[in-house]
């Protein structure tokens, strides 16, 4: 799966999350998508910045990554 791709995913799901839960499902994508962020070793911070949300986020996905080694998505 390429940058371009995550990002969009990753714009898609801070889109569609409820206000008070952007940071969540910033975590979750990280979750869903960290083996093959890790995998194909790409940069967290290119993935923020082609989905156009604020720099700031890749700490949450980074986060989310490092979660996705022990816990499982329900979604």
């Amino acid at each position: 799966m390429s940058i371009t791709e995550l990002g969009g995913i990753l714009r898609k799901m801070y889109d569609t999350a409820p206000e008070s839960k952007k940071a969540t499902f910033i975590h979750l994508f990280g979750i869903k998508y960290g083996a093959i962020i890790l995998q194909n070793k790409h940069s967290t911070a290119e993935i923020v910045k082609v989905s156009g949300i604020k720099e700031s986020y890749k700490t949450e996905v980074r986060k989310g990554i490092n979660l996705s080694k022990y816990v499982t998505s329900k979604i």
